[in-house]
Formats: C-alpha cells, sequence, structure tokens
C-alpha cells in the first residue's frame, strides 16, 4: 500500500518551514482507495516568493485547520504504507519535522517518483514533475498546488510500476506490508484478488517465488494452490503475500508474463523455449491498439523498424497519437523471437481495436 502525497510550505530556513497545503491518496497498486486533502494555518508568514509559486496565501488559511488538528488523519492513512513523492526526502522532512514539534515520532519508508524515473526513463533532460508529464502526456491541473501535485504524482507512478519490469517497487512495499501479522489461510488471499485478466506473483518475504497468468487472476492463484504436487505444496507453505497486475487483455498478460519471468527466474517456474526460428511483422512501423485495465484506458503494443520495442497504457487520445510521447512511456521490451511470437500469434488470432500504421 502506497500514500502517495504533496505538500506545500511556506518556505523560509531549513527545518522552520510549516505547511500550508497537504494531499495524500492511498494507492493500492491498482486504484485510489483513499485521499486527504486539506488547507494547513502554519500560524507563520508564507514567503512571497511562494505566494507568487503556489497562489496560497494568508488570507486563505486564516480558517485553516492548524497542524495538530489534521495530524491524527494523516497517520491514519499513512499507517501501513510507503511514502511515495516527487522529491520524497523533502516531503517527508516536512512531515518529520511537524510531527517532531508535537513530540510524535512520524517514520515511515519512502519512494521517490524523481530516483524512480531517472532510473526507468533515462536521458530525459529534465526530471522536473511538470516536465516528466509534459514528455508522458500526463495531464496536470494545479500545478504547485498539492490536489494537483499529488494526483499528477499518482498517474507518474501507475507508469513507473509497469515500467518496473524487475519488480522492485513491488518487493520493496510486499517486505514493508508484511512486516506486520498476516492472514495464515490461503483462502484470504484469493478473496482479495480480482476476477480480470492479468498477472500474479507470490511473494515469500524476499523474493517472488512464482508468476502466473491467466483470464481470471482470482481463479489462476486459487487452481495453484489446489495443487497436491511437492512442488505445489511447498510453494504454498512458503507464501507470503499475492501481488498482481490487471492488463486488461491477454496479449498484454502474456508479454509481461514473458518478459518478468525471464527477468525474475522464479525458483517455482518451470523455464520455457520458443519453437520459432523467425517472426517477422506484416508491417514494419505498427502501434497494436487493444482494450486497457479500465474504461477509457487502452493498451498499447509498438512495433518500430520490424522490431518490437514494448507496450504501455494510455488512456488520452494525445498520448496514442503521439509517437514521441509513446516512446516514453513504452515498457522496453527483448526483442526476442518468443515476444515477437507472441504478438504475431494473438494477432492472427483475435481482433484487436485498432492497428495504427506509420
Amino acid at each position: 500500500m502506497y500514500a502517495i502525497l504533496d505538500i506545500e510550505t511556506t518556505g523560509g530556513k531549513f527545518n522552520e518551514e510549516g505547511i500550508t497545503e497537504i494531499a495524500i491518496y492511498k494507492f493500492d497498486g491498482h486504484e485510489i482507495v483513499d485521499q486527504f486533502i486539506s488547507l494547513v494555518n502554519p500560524e507563520i508568514a508564507i514567503q512571497p516568493f511562494v505566494v507568487n509559486l503556489t497562489g496560497i496565501n494568508s488570507g486563505m488559511l486564516k480558517n485553516a485547520p492548524k497542524f495538530y488538528e489534521v495530524a491524527k488523519r494523516i497517520v491514519e492513512i499513512t499507517t501501513d504504507c510507503v511514502l511515495v513523492a516527487h522529491n520524497a526526502s523533502f516531503d517527508n522532512r516536512i512531515l518529520t519535522t511537524e510531527f517532531r514539534r508535537l513530540g510524535f515520532k512520524f517514520e515511515r519508508k519512502t519512494l521517490c517518483t524523481v530516483e524512480l524515473s531517472k532510473k526507468l526513463i533515462p536521458n530525459l533532460n529534465s526530471y522536473k514533475l511538470g516536465n516528466l508529464c509534459r514528455a508522458l502526456g500526463i495531464p496536470l491541473n494545479g500545478r504547485h498546488r498539492a490536489d494537483g501535485d499529488a494526483i499528477a504524482t499518482v498517474q507518474l507512478f501507475k507508469l513507473l510500476l509497469n515500467k518496473d519490469s524487475y519488480k522492485e517497487i513491488v518487493k520493496e512495499a510486499a517486505i514493508t506490508e508484511n512486516s506486520r501479522t498476516l492472514a495464515p489461510k490461503l483462502l484470504s488471499m484469493i478473496e482479495e484478488l480480482p476476477s480480470k485478466t492479468g498477472v500474479f506473483y507470490i511473494h515469500s518475504s524476499s523474493a517472488i517465488l512464482y508468476i502466473g497468468k491467466g483470464k481470471s487472476i482470482k481463479k489462476a492463484v486459487n487452481q495453484l494452490f489446489l495443487r497436491t504436487s511437492k512442488k505445489a505444496i511447498l510453494l504454498q507453505s512458503n507464501v507470503v503475500s499475492v501481488s498482481y497486475e490487471e492488463t486488461g487483455n491477454q496479449l498484454i498478460a502474456e508479454l509481461k508474463y514473458a518478459e518478468e519471468l525471464k527477468i525474475n527466474q522464479p525458483k517455482f517456474n518451470l523455464s520455457t523455449n520458443s519453437k520459432f526460428t523467425s517472426i517477422n511483422f506484416s508491417n514494419a512501423n505498427l502501434v497494436v491498439v487493444d482494450k486497457g485495465r479500465n474504461l477509457g484506458e487502452k493498451s498499447v503494443v509498438l512495433i518500430e523498424d520490424n522490431e518490437l520495442k514494448g507496450f504501455c497504457f494510455t488512456n488520452l487520445g494525445h498520448q496514442l497519437n503521439n509517437i514521441e510521447i509513446l516512446r516514453c512511456m513504452i515498457s522496453p521490451m527483448e526483442n526476442s523471437i518468443h515476444n515477437r511470437a507472441i504478438v504475431k500469434q494473438y494477432l492472427q488470432k483475435n481482433n484487436v481495436e485498432k492497428l495504427i500504421r506509420f
């Protein structure tokens, strides 16, 4: 579970700033499950350059709650969560300082979308939130206001989760979440899974043990937990948690499964070898558009110069129609014969929503 946040402050001397606005979105890796947005009366003056930057002035904050009045809600919505922010060290320092003034020790694990973006989307000219959103086609309304920046960070983080083929983000969160007592029965894990197409990950406390896929994630995991072979029973005894990613359609599920199996090499999966020796596409430059994970979203597979580049999800027309934005959004994939065969076979057997040739 993640608490994705943004904080606006008064500015001023280091560790003497006060919070003027805070927005927190609780995100389970798939959707927002809770949120808290509020102006905050910092009880100190706001620096003039900050007023110009954010538009927040002292008059707006006169009747806003003071930090101690919202502190309990902040603790509640961030408990058992990883804090995610663009420049997380700043937001975490501000929160830690405010709580320290109240005599409360506030400690949360953090993830920084600046650092994640540099790692997962290399070679961009700038990693400021506004510039990143422009490069990726993410809407950013209310720049330098907590709510606008926080919701844009949610969209950025969703994209980064999709690009994280090594599942380092999910592994960190799984370890954090499971430091507390978990439900002992496998049945309770199954009940929390969706009956939607996607890929699932069986975790121990420190590693991914198994990766699977299915038209129904819940059904596929249930069948796995019903197996009675020695290997299956050993896997079941080592399960700490199950995470998943909805893919919207089987093509993306097949591609994610093949790629992440090769990258993570879970000890309970069998290795697979391709039976093909060569695969060529009918068009050298192709965008395969199909349904996404929710209403209005589309999945995209990019083929350029007869090479498979990767896939992404988009819910905006201008992202879909701009090849430069798509190149930034794409989760890269190996241009292997096996991966190419997955795409070609799917196109031969299924109707997709749109094929864009360029």
